[in-house]
């Protein structure tokens, strides 16, 4: 069953400016996989800033916003194995929204040069489905 669903949009230009402008913004936001994987692209700041709308889009789906407990940089936004992107929550933000319920996230990431945009889907886990 569907327990949220969250959508956000931002402009590449603007997660540029606070990556090369604000020390500490980066690791602030993303974590140290996130960050890897970003700096390893040609278009570095249109994969930051489909992650900074995914974290957002989360928080979104969850319907609180962003809650005391949580950080961004512990919402982290990884690929599998096939390239999907995925949600994966690390430390106190884990235990956190564990503490709210058990569910099953999905993400979807989309970017060109000026925007980037993500959605992300929380269902609950049903017993006896």
């Amino acid at each position: 069953m569907i327990a949220g669903l969250g959508i956000d949009i931002i402009e590449v230009r603007r997660i540029a400016e606070k990556i090369e402008k604000d020390n500490g913004f980066r690791e602030l936001v993303f974590s140290a996989n996130e960050i890897a994987y970003c700096e390893s692209k040609t278009h570095k700041h249109q994969h930051y800033a489909a992650r900074f709308a995914a974290k957002e889009a989360f928080f979104k789906a969850l319907g609180t916003g962003w809650l005391n407990g949580t950080a961004f940089n512990e919402v982290e936004i990884i690929n599998n194995e096939q390239g999907k992107p995925e949600i994966a929550l690390l430390g106190v933000t884990n235990s956190t929204i564990n503490a709210l319920g058990n569910f099953s996230m999905t993400v979807a990431l989309t970017h060109i040069k000026s925007t980037a945009s993500a959605v992300v889907i929380l269902e609950t886990n049903r017993e006896g489905s």
